[in-house]
């Protein structure tokens, strides 16, 4: 039985349709992405599921005892309550059996005390009846739990103390989600559950989420998230709903099939209606009069298909006016951080002194609070460095992408925005506005008036007006819808010049970086390489931790080992020539133990790899098959043993490279 059962659902605003006939169920453990155009009614749909509002057409039907956490736009928490009480709040319940089984207890005592029996026995069961009920619902674990899930979405330890009212809104907004995770709803509505987060806590969240147990629906515009997270998805677009099994790569094959598909079955249909329309032209008034009249006939009752509707795009290009030098920045000595009026200053990010050379495209990583924004503000002059300096190329044109959209004059009307930026006629502005998805009456609105995919639509606008040889974008992609995500990433890997960008949408990392820098403890580090690639560098990195670790313990154990021996063995493991009492020249070695392992040769590992790499390709053909079928238990059995294989392979790429340098060290001429 369906968790929850959606029919002919529809939504009006004013003299607005915002969708109709939406149909679709939830079942258990589901993984539900819906997706679609900003003002398409994802939020509004999860609105009416979650029961804050009211639908004008159609019925939601919830199993009974079903339970339904939502996580809004719009939040609702406790300002006065600290971060951590604000989720311990979330088991009140299992704090009053606790505070009741104290009581027991020393009401227990004291029965005990004074002899009577019968009561201590009726308290002792009173006790036992509730300690499994406690120990059952977590109440053993729960302030552990709290804390996973504060560490795990990034939470500092000097922030659990702190007021609600005093985080910022980000930092709210992760608290909201904390608490709806806590909570453990059978069925949790998500809309936009990775904003504020960085790529850790990101990360994080999507492997706690596939352990899941309930169902979920998600409005999200990450891809790697939604290609990890959802089974199904529910694209909403045109004002109905259309279901697409699998994840969203797959989501994406699919419905561009269906596209062609439709789109050959309309053409057909136009080419036989134009054929049959000719034929009755030409015969009507003839001897075929009759079978004229009857394909007309044929032709009233024919049910017409409406042309397949695609999806509004952007259309626009970024092209610098003018090349910029070979060395588009150099930084010496920089330090970023802010000075505050009777403070000492407060340091953010130490650099070492680095280039950014004319076509390098750099993506810019760290956690929330790093100084990420700060560092881009000062390599471009808005904010004066704490110490050292940043120089700036020959004909090194900036172009600067703010994620608050500052520089945005919130009274004015777009069209106006747009020709202050530069001298155009209100015909051209109109035309220019048109790839950026404002028509009509839209290029009137204030910028005050619009929503933050629209303001960001109006920055990128104003940025092609500039023609800047070096743009630096401040997470370009939030508010953006995946779509115009897409083209966005399409646009920027054609410029022609160069790209300093941060962002957390690891697709958008992945496309577009040729190098990250990452701040790492108030330190910046530079990597060759996209994220992907980064992240790869991190677990050699690891996997070189961890054996050295391992060897380190292997060399500890053989030493205890030898010291343990009988002395014959010893020296014979030293060399010791038994027969003539002293040490045998330019023999010295150290003989193998009988059942101690023998270290593997670089073919051997080679070999290794190549069947770790085979078994990941036949992992992901199978995880794409799954994906198909939408069988979500086959999908988290799949994925944890394609991850468990990618480890190991990262395991076996660390002994390779150990391997390689040591060959090298022995082959080098000494």
């Amino acid at each position: 039985m369906p968790l929850i059962s959606v029919n002919g659902l529809g939504k009006v605003y004013g003299a607005e349709h915002l969708f109709a006939d939406v149909t679709f169920q939830i079942n258990e453990r589901d993984r539900l992405g819906l997706v679609g155009p900003n003002g398409a009614g994802k939020s509004t749909l999860l609105k009416l599921l979650a029961g804050c509002e009211e639908p004008d057409e159609g019925t939601i039907l919830i199993a009974r005892g079903t339970r339904i956490g939502y996580l809004s736009q719009t939040l609702d928490l406790q300002p006065q309550r600290t971060l951590r009480e604000e989720l311990l709040a979330v088991f009140d319940y299992l704090r009053s059996w606790e505070q009741e089984l104290q009581t027991l207890a020393v009401a227990i005592a004291s029965a005990s005390e004074r002899g009577d029996t019968r009561q201590r026995e009726q308290l002792l069961q009173r006790y036992a009846e509730l300690q499994l009920r406690f120990e059952h619902a977590g109440g053993y674990t729960y302030e552990q739990r709290v804390q996973q899930v504060l560490d795990g979405l990034g939470f500092s330890r000097e922030l659990h103390d702190m007021p609600i009212a005093q985080l910022s809104g980000g930092q709210q907004r992760r608290a909201a989600l904390a608490r709806l995770l806590l909570q453990e709803p059978d069925v949790l509505l998500l809309d936009e559950p990775t904003n504020h987060l960085d790529l850790e806590a990101l990360e994080w969240l999507e492997d706690y989420l596939q352990e899941w147990k309930g169902a979920l629906v998600v409005v999200e515009h990450d891809r790697y998230f939604l290609d990890k997270i959802v089974a199904r998805i529910l694209e909403l677009a045109f004002g109905r709903v259309e279901e697409y099994p699998g994840n969203y790569s797959k989501y994406l094959q699919l419905r561009a099939e269906r596209f062609e598909r439709r789109l050959q079955e309309y053409e057909e249909q136009q080419e036989f209606i134009q054929r049959t329309e000719e034929f009755i032209r030409r015969y009507k008034a003839g001897q075929r009069s009759r079978q004229a009249r009857g394909r007309e006939k044929l032709l009233s009752r024919l049910e017409r298909l409406n042309r397949p509707q695609q999806l509004q795009e952007l259309r626009f290009e970024l092209k610098p006016s003018v090349e910029s030098g070979r060395v588009v920045l150099s930084t010496h000595g920089l330090v970023v951080g802010y000075r505050q009026p009777g403070h000492e200053p407060r340091p953010l990010v130490h650099m070492p002194d680095l280039e950014i050379i004319r076509g390098e495209r750099i993506g810019l990583l760290g956690p929330n609070g790093a100084g990420k924004t700060s560092l881009l503000r000062t390599l471009i002059g808005q904010l004066p460095p704490l110490r050292g300096r940043v120089v700036l190329g020959h004909n090194v044109h900036v172009g600067y992408y703010s994620q608050t959209h500052e520089g945005l004059d919130p009274t004015r009307t777009v069209l106006d925005e747009i020709r202050d930026a530069a001298a155009l006629s209100e015909e051209s502005a109109r035309a220019l506005l048109a790839r950026f998805l404002f028509e009509g009456d839209d290029v009137f609105k204030t910028i005050g008036s619009l929503s933050g995919g629209e303001r960001s639509r109006v920055v990128l606008a104003k940025l092609t007006l500039q023609g800047p040889n070096f743009l630096v974008l401040d997470e370009p992609t939030n508010h953006l819808d995946l779509p115009s995500r897409q083209f966005l990433e399409e646009v920027l890997a054609t410029f022609n010049g160069t790209l300093l960008f941060v962002s957390h949408d690891r697709y958008f990392i992945d496309r577009l970086a040729s190098k990250v820098w990452v701040i790492v403890e108030g330190t910046l580090r530079a990597y060759e390489g996209n994220y992907s690639d980064y992240r790869l560098h991190l677990q050699r990195e690891r996997g070189r931790l961890l054996a050295g670790e391992g060897q380190e313990e292997n060399a500890g154990a053989a030493s205890r080992s030898r010291q343990a021996a009988r002395p014959e063995t010893m020296l014979t493991e030293v060399g010791i020539d038994h027969a003539g009492g002293g040490r045998r020249p330019g023999r010295e070695r150290r003989s193998r133990r009988v059942g101690q392992p023998r270290p593997r040769s670089l073919a051997e590992v080679e070999q290794a790899i190549e069947q770790r790499e085979q078994r990941a390709r036949t992992l992901e053909e199978a995880l794409n098959e799954a994906a198909g079928r939408g069988d979500v238990a086959e999908l988290q059995r799949l994925t944890s043993d394609y991850e468990a294989t990618r480890a190991e392979l990262e395991q076996l790429l660390a002994e390779w490279e150990q391997l390689a340098a040591s060959q090298e060290q022995t082959e080098a001429p000494r």
